[in-house]
């Protein structure tokens, strides 16, 4: 990977690593990020994202690898990634004593915008994140979708071409993420590259490309179609049936099923043989007396895909290089 030559590469890394003593959170990784792409990275909590991140933020230094983020050396330019870019953790450091334009003005001093330019960089700021009302408000009685407002607004005062969120709408509600995702793509629209971690399958249906990581390891990246077809060998049955969530140990050992879980109302069974499955389903409601239930082949979700790679790498025994799109 020479990304010298590519212009049009936001973020590069190869082969990045990361131990904490024995511990390998982060397995020789590599991927690239395209400018004004909004990349997922997704996975389950303890899987290496957040570790990931900060090395790629200049936080943490890597045990071996390399990494270029807009144009810096992730090992020894990690003070210039610092000043040229957005980043918001998922504790981002509010001031709860301070209102609303105080913490917007504090973070313009932080990330040294010029004097001249605060004022209009916060009214800017503060339209975008549809905070007018609170202008003068202390943070602490905002609620937490308007906190994690702020904090992006604060993240990116500076103007910066690549935005790094880590875990941006952990603990909000289903309207308030819903509404920060749409100004993370109004970003991306303007040409801002978006770096986000999730553990959200269906906020992961909002990125162009997806990293899924596990245990340290990449284990497949692409667009959230492609990952839906290219990486799905098995076919999905949605099963609705009363109380699905005392099927699942039943379903999962039949013949044909790799896996059920539930879903919402209902169960996802990953299969290997559609008509088989069915038969094999269809006989044990049979066989308990169970009359009023469905069974349908579905489209695969994101969810389906990862539980599938995830039993596929532990089956293997969790070895062999990380996947690359």
């Amino acid at each position: 990977m020479n990304t010298s030559t590519n212009n049009n590469i936001a973020v590069s890394v190869r082969d990045l690593e990361k131990k904490f003593g024995d511990f390998t959170a982060v397995n020789r990784i590599s991927f690239e990020v395209k400018k004004g792409q909004i990349f997922g990275f997704l996975g389950p909590n303890g899987a290496g994202k957040s570790t990931t991140i900060r090395m790629l933020c200049g936080i943490l230094v890597p045990t071996s690898g390399k990494g270029n983020v807009g144009g810096f050396d992730i090992n020894s330019e990690q003070e210039s990634i610092k000043q040229n870019i957005g980043y918001m953790s998922q504790k981002f450091s509010l001031y709860e004593d301070l209102t609303v334009e105080e913490n917007i003005d504090f973070y313009s001093g932080i990330y040294k915008v010029p004097k001249q330019y605060r004022k209009e960089r916060e009214e800017r700021i503060i339209k975008m994140a549809g905070i007018e009302q609170f202008r003068s408000s202390l943070t602490a009685t905002l609620s937490g979708g308007w906190k994690q407002r702020l904090a992006l607004g604060c993240a990116i005062i500076h103007e910066p071409k690549i935005v790094f969120l880590d875990e941006p709408t952990s603990g909000v509600d289903p309207i308030a993420r819903k509404n920060f995702w749409k100004l993370i793509k109004e970003m991306a629209a303007a040409g801002v590259t978006v770096f986000v971690t999730t553990h959200y399958m269906d906020e992961a249906e909002n990125c162009d490309v997806l990293a899924l990581i596990y245990r340290g390891v990449i284990i497949a990246s692409g667009a959230p179609v492609d990952l839906k077809t290219r990486f799905m060998k098995e076919e999905v049955l949605r099963i609705t049936v009363a109380h699905p969530e005392d099927w699942i140990e039943q379903v999962s050992g039949l013949g044909a099923v790799k896996e059920a879980a539930l879903f919402g109302s209902a169960l996802h069974a990953i299969v290997t043989d559609v008509p088989q499955a069915k038969a094999l389903i269809v006989k044990l409601f049979q066989k308990e007396l169970i009359q009023s239930y469905s069974i349908e082949k579905i489209q695969p979700t994101l969810e389906d895909v990862f539980v599938s790679l995830i039993e596929s790498y532990d089956a293997a025994g969790g070895g062999g290089e990380s996947k690359k799109s």
